[in-house]
């Protein structure tokens, strides 16, 4: 079973925007922290973004810092990463991830700490 699908990927020139969605069908009674993963071509696979469930603490990568923005709709359980100024070194596949959070607090950019994936949508951006 899929629990999260992300959505919205796209080839876009440099300087455009894109929003990515990641629906979830996580079990509602618990929190979590919500990220945003990148994996480039012959790269680690590295935190973008994160959202607290429970508190709705969010935090970005430096890189991603003043051009993302991550949000969510509880009422859709629906995760966003909207992308605006991009860059081509922002060409990557997208990944969704959740874990359980039973705190308010930072949550971690670690992938090995997130318990369920999504497959992932790709970004393009040429120059």
């Amino acid at each position: 079973q899929t629990l999260l699908r992300e959505s919205g990927g796209a080839s876009v020139e440099a300087g455009g925007s894109l929003k990515l969605s990641c629906a979830s069908s996580l079990y509602a009674g618990y929190t979590y922290c919500m990220a945003w993963f990148r994996q480039g071509p012959g790269k680690e696979r590295f935190g973008v973004a994160t959202l607290n469930t429970g508190g709705g603490r969010i935090d970005y990568a430096g890189s991603a810092r003043g051009r993302f923005t991550i949000a969510r709709d509880s009422v859709k359980d629906t995760l966003y990463l909207e992308m605006d100024n991009l860059k081509p070194e922002d060409t990557a596949m997208y990944y969704c991830a959740a874990t359980r959070k039973s705190s308010t607090g930072t949550c971690v950019t670690t992938p090995d700490d997130y318990l369920y994936w999504g497959q992932g949508t790709q970004v393009t951006v040429s120059p």
